[in-house]
């Protein structure tokens, strides 16, 4: 499958919000309350992500076939994944873990960063264990989100 991995520009956000949305709707959301995806909504907010953007409080990258985003995935500072997802037809093609390894080469570039983290969905748990993270804790619930803390060492 031929796909390039890059950082979005502030003219795809758009398209990208839209396909986290549509991925979590089908997959994770039949699993949290109205408030946990209200409370996903906000945090998606296009508006709202593109001026974290702007800030550095965010990075996001995409994974595009020809010209269609089809993956994304986002971190915060320090190093915490806050967003992966792939549109459905290309799961299980190894899009997630090309997204994964593009920012884990970006932030092996910042030597003091040893560990990256996340907050995986009970619905991604596995993808990330697969990809060396272990939990950290049991599943918690914080406004609706249910998630698993998991770290895994930039150095694996």
């Amino acid at each position: 499958m031929d796909y390039a991995i890059r950082m979005l520009n502030a003219n795809e956000l758009q398209e990208a919000l839209h396909l986290v949305w549509n991925v979590f709707l089908e997959f994770e959301a039949p699993e949290y309350s109205a408030g946990g995806i209200n409370e996903f909504r906000a945090f998606i907010d296009p508006d709202t992500v593109r001026k974290k953007v702007e800030n550095n409080e965010f990075r996001i990258w995409g994974c595009f076939i020809e010209k269609k985003v089809v993956g994304v995935i986002a971190s915060r500072p320090p190093c915490h994944i806050s967003l992966l997802f792939v549109d459905k037809q290309f799961h299980r093609k190894g899009i997630a873990k090309a997204l994964f390894n593009e920012l884990i080469s970006y932030y092996r570039s910042f030597t003091e960063y040893t560990e990256v983290t996340v907050h995986s969905s009970p619905y991604a748990v596995d993808t990330y264990h697969h990809m060396g993270f272990v939990d950290t804790t049991a599943e918690q619930e914080i406004n609706g989100i249910r998630f698993v803390p998991m770290k895994r060492s930039l150095e694996c």
